[in-house]
């Protein structure tokens, strides 16, 4: 299970990595005593990540609080998590930095934050999917207070397919054939891996205009490859689509021009 920190800093002189394990801290001296609301993942988008580069997922909530609590002694931030409860979570994401508030009333505040993700640092093949929303609050003597079950998104393997239709020209009437591949970010190797056994539409656009019909449904083979073929009628473009599931996003994959003669 990898787990980071989940915020960072209040008013300049907090620092939390001690919040890596939420089960440390269920117990004992309460933490402050707030409530989040209207948490936004990356304004309502599953999140894509790649196999290296930090993703930094925008995220909006509003914190409610007592009158008497003073917004400045207290840091708060959104988390993702999986498992049953957030105090005690088989996996948890959140973000380098506390969230950034402005106080709406005197017991609201409206926040903004990431939630930042280092795909080798933070993420198994196996955690692409759902997750839940959360957040905690932290006061200057680091009692958390956690709230989850404010939501749910989705963390997705990016994903990338190509296309190649030979041969160039062909003769009316032929046989074109079309390979490709199917890949998705392997978190755990770093590079991307054939994704096996999805089902991947072949489509065509004819030349002079701009919507792709579906020819029939392939799938992919144990390396994520594609190899189809089909007649050749007039100019145009073929090109896979992958129409995504949980785990991967839908991607196209770029048309390739192929010219037919008499």
């Amino acid at each position: 299970m990898r787990i980071r920190a989940t915020v960072a800093a209040v008013s300049g002189a907090l620092a939390l990595s001690a919040l890596a394990v939420p089960a440390a801290h269920a117990a004992g001296t309460p933490g402050p005593a707030v409530t989040f609301s209207n948490v936004k993942v990356n304004k309502g988008k599953n999140i894509v990540v790649g196999t290296t580069a930090k993703v930094s997922v925008p995220v909006t909530y509003t914190v409610t609080h007592p009158a008497s609590l003073d917004p400045d002694t207290f840091a708060t931030g959104p988390v993702l998590y999986r498992g049953a409860k957030i105090t005690s979570p088989t996996g948890i994401q959140g973000g380098d930095d506390a969230g950034t508030c402005k106080a709406a009333s005197s017991t609201v505040l409206n926040c903004t934050a990431s939630i930042d993700i280092r795909p080798a640092l933070d993420l198994f093949n196996s955690e692409a999917g759902t997750w839940k929303i959360g957040a905690v609050a932290v006061d200057e003597a680091e009692h958390p207070t956690w709230q989850g079950d404010l939501g749910s998104t989705k963390v997705q393997r990016l994903s990338k397919l190509t296309t190649g239709a030979n041969p160039k020209p062909v003769k009316k009437g032929k046989t074109v054939t079309v390979t490709g591949k199917l890949s998705r970010a392997n978190w755990e190797s770093g590079k991307y891996s054939g994704y096996s056994g999805q089902a991947v539409q072949l489509q065509f656009r004819k030349k002079g205009t701009t919507t792709y019909k579906t020819l029939k449904t392939v799938k992919t083979n144990s390396t994520g490859a594609l190899k189809t073929t089909t007649k050749a009628t007039v100019d145009g473009y073929y090109r896979f689509i992958f129409v995504g599931n949980t785990t991967t996003p839908a991607v196209n994959a770029a048309g390739d021009l192929v010219r037919v003669k008499k």
